[in-house]
């Protein structure tokens, strides 16, 4: 009788993770492979994926893979841009919310980590407000960087640069977790511990989600 190998599971300290990704799937097929990758680590380690809906570029590349290997897919997206012919066939649970704020508040709020894969401007603009609401205090979960082939070497040098010129502490520069392959960067979040202090500890989610409401409303008249 033929005896069937199954491959181990490793635990994890993670339910769900949050991925930022672009919509595109890259020049590069290295990035491609990347979100395979990615995907695959979340797999073997048993943890559901939380991004930003859809099926096209790296997004949907991470998505199906995650899904296809058993483990629940949450995509939420905002209820303007939920037509197939801009973001695809999401797989898994799609949660609808009212607008882009919302869209990064239920992701945070969801997730245990955050990743950033490649990506363009939406996917800057979410992993510098995720590191910002750290340095905040209003979470302390891990913030990782996959720095696939380089790509993020000019942001990384960026952050040191504002450290040299005093506009970041030592510590806060230490909220960001950056490698190279999906393995490495999974192994240096499992490690990760907070050394920066928030200098508004006591906000919640809901208290930040209050103050972006109010300042939409504000920008809205």
């Amino acid at each position: 009788m033929e005896t069937q190998h199954q491959q181990p599971t490793i635990t994890s300290r993670f339910r769900r993770i949050c991925v930022y990704c672009g919509s595109s799937p890259g020049k590069n097929p290295s990035y491609q492979l990347a979100a395979i990758q990615l995907g695959k680590q979340l797999v073997e380690r048993n943890i559901d994926l939380v991004y930003g809906g859809g099926s096209i570029g790296l997004m949907g590349l991470i998505s199906q893979v995650v899904y296809d290997g058993g483990r629940h897919v949450l995509g939420v997206i905002p209820k303007t841009l939920n037509a197939r012919e801009i973001t695809g066939e999401t797989v898994g649970e799609v949660r609808a919310v009212s607008g882009m704020h919302q869209r990064k508040a239920e992701m945070a709020r969801q997730a245990d980590a955050f990743i950033a894969l490649p990506g363009g401007y939406g996917t800057l603009e979410e992993l510098l407000e995720i590191i910002t609401w750290a340095q905040l205090g209003i979470h302390d979960k891990p913030v990782g960087l996959l720095n696939v082939d380089g790509y993020y070497n000019s942001l990384l040098a960026f952050m040191d640069k504002a450290v040299d010129e005093g506009f970041v502490t030592p510590a806060a520069r230490h909220i960001i977790v950056s490698a190279q392959t999906a393995q490495d960067l999974m192994c240096k979040l499992e490690e990760y511990v907070p050394e920066h202090c928030g200098v508004a500890p006591k906000l919640s989610w809901e208290m930040e989600q209050q103050l972006v409401n109010t300042a939409k409303s504000d920008i809205y008249r």
